[in-house]
């Protein structure tokens, strides 16, 4: 007589069901020897380039018609949609190229989490500024003789508000977006929710629309340098480099506010390493 035993498979328990990414080391000069990475410089570029061409066309656009009647043109509404779309867009588009920042206050808040390398990190931040720049210039090129006129599409602070009330705009503004971008790309989320990787780009275009919503009154909404430093490269008056100095201040304050709120509260990175360090027995 035999006897049939079922023996269920051995299951492993590690305590948690996803496996964080090593960080980014510093100073990566392997990178510069890749072509994916200067695949990722180009995808940037061209990104930032059309997020700003779409988006200040919107805006110059709304002003002209609106100039002509009160009620036409695209409104507040439109001019938000114009951006947060532009971003959903393109962060679907670039997201397996370059991560899809397209904004240097995003790359900056992922340099500070330790997503990307320092040499990534400035590249990023150069390409999308030459990117605003070409894209706000190919604006002023197609829409010449209103242009000038109505403002270029750059930041400054509107009148009845004052600098402190526009920092403060600025840094929650980007705290929103950064956040966000934080909490779509999650490898915690991703591993537990399969549709979040996919869906990353829904989220993080409408952080931008609604942050648009509530700011563009103060300060015509900045919460990304590029966008800022492109208009006022190409708009180049006084008042708006004025005011510039807010919208990098602000955006990268505000990035580094989310970066530290994500990783050190809601991940409890320094309360994790406190914990391995203590239990370590060569310690």
């Amino acid at each position: 007589m035999t006897k049939e035993v079922s023996e269920e498979p051995e299951v492993h328990h590690h305590g948690k069901d996803y496996v964080d990414p090593p960080p980014a080391p510093l100073l990566d000069l392997g990178e510069l020897k890749l072509w994916s990475f200067y695949r990722a410089l180009i995808a940037e570029f061209i990104a930032t380039l059309l997020f700003l061409y779409v988006a200040v066309a919107t805006v110059i656009g709304h002003k002209k018609l609106n100039a002509v009647d009160q009620c036409d043109g695209v409104g507040i509404l439109g001019i938000a949609w114009a951006f947060g779309g532009m971003i959903f867009i393109l962060v679907y588009c670039t997201a397996g190229i370059s991560g899809g920042h397209i904004n240097p206050a995003v790359t900056f808040g992922l340099f500070l989490a330790r997503k990307v390398s320092l040499i990534r990190a400035v590249a990023y931040m150069v390409a999308q500024c030459l990117g605003g720049i070409c894209g706000v210039g190919l604006v002023k090129a197609f829409m010449k003789s209103y242009y000038n006129k109505l403002g270029g599409g750059a930041n400054s602070v509107s009148k009845g508000y004052n600098t402190g009330t526009a920092l403060g705009a600025e840094i929650i503004g980007t705290f929103v977006l950064v956040y966000t971008v934080f909490s779509a790309t999650d490898p915690k989320r991703s591993a537990r929710d399969s549709h979040i990787p996919v869906l990353a780009p829904l989220p993080i275009g409408f952080a931008v629309f609604m942050v648009h919503l509530a700011t563009i009154p103060i300060t015509g909404t900045g919460i990304n340098p590029a966008r800022s430093f492109g208009a006022a490269v190409i708009y180049n008056n006084g008042k708006v480099w004025d005011d510039h100095w807010i919208f990098w201040v602000g955006p990268f304050v505000g990035a580094l506010a989310a970066a530290a709120y994500h990783q050190y509260i809601l991940r409890a990175a320094a309360i994790k390493a406190l914990g391995s360090f203590r239990s370590n027995p060569t310690n």
